[in-house]
């Protein structure tokens, strides 16, 4: 009897689990954590991507919410997998989809925390992938990203986003 309280428990609670990835689908995760805790700081999991062109330039992207260069990427939206969140982000901040990806670096530690804009602040340690493998025609996204473009290594932006700076400084130094 009381395998089947269990087994009846654990599905009530998949749906549950069902519910909130359905609901952080719509909204997102962070945005409805965000309804609780104000500009508190949230643990998030970044993902992002270096996208090189065949000249071996750097695909950035200038951020709407504070005009400086960054990487494509964003936060994992709970029940993604590393790839599948680079992939959306990609496809949502640029319009592009992407082929093969490799692991570039993992990333952690206290210059992981942001501080946005708005008073937000976030811990996100995550993941950025490396690839040469891209498609489709650049789209910016009106909400949160001004322009994209490549960059070859001698001739980077001065205004680098702060949380990517590192990351794009240790792809030019390769």
């Amino acid at each position: 009897m009381k395998s089947t309280v269990n087994c009846v428990m654990a599905e009530e609670k998949k749906m549950q689990i069902d519910d909130y990835i359905e609901l952080y689908k719509k909204g997102g995760y962070i945005r409805e954590m965000r309804k609780h805790v104000g500009h508190a700081p949230v643990m998030t999991c970044a993902c992002g991507v270096i996208i090189e062109n065949d000249k071996g330039e750097i695909l950035l992207q200038k951020r709407k919410d504070n005009g400086c260069w960054a990487i494509i990427g964003g936060s994992m939206e709970m029940g993604e997998t590393f790839e599948e969140t680079v992939r959306r982000e990609t496809r949502e901040e640029s319009g592009l989809s992407l082929g093969k990806l490799e692991i570039f670096k993992l990333y952690s530690g206290r210059d992981r925390i942001i501080e946005y804009p708005n008073g937000d602040i976030c811990f996100g340690p995550g993941i950025v992938f490396i690839t040469r493998e891209y498609e489709g025609e650049i789209v910016n996204d009106p909400e949160e990203v001004m322009e994209h473009r490549f960059f070859h290594k001698s001739e980077l932006p001065e205004n680098l986003n702060g949380y990517d700076k590192d990351i794009i400084l240790e792809w030019a130094g390769r």
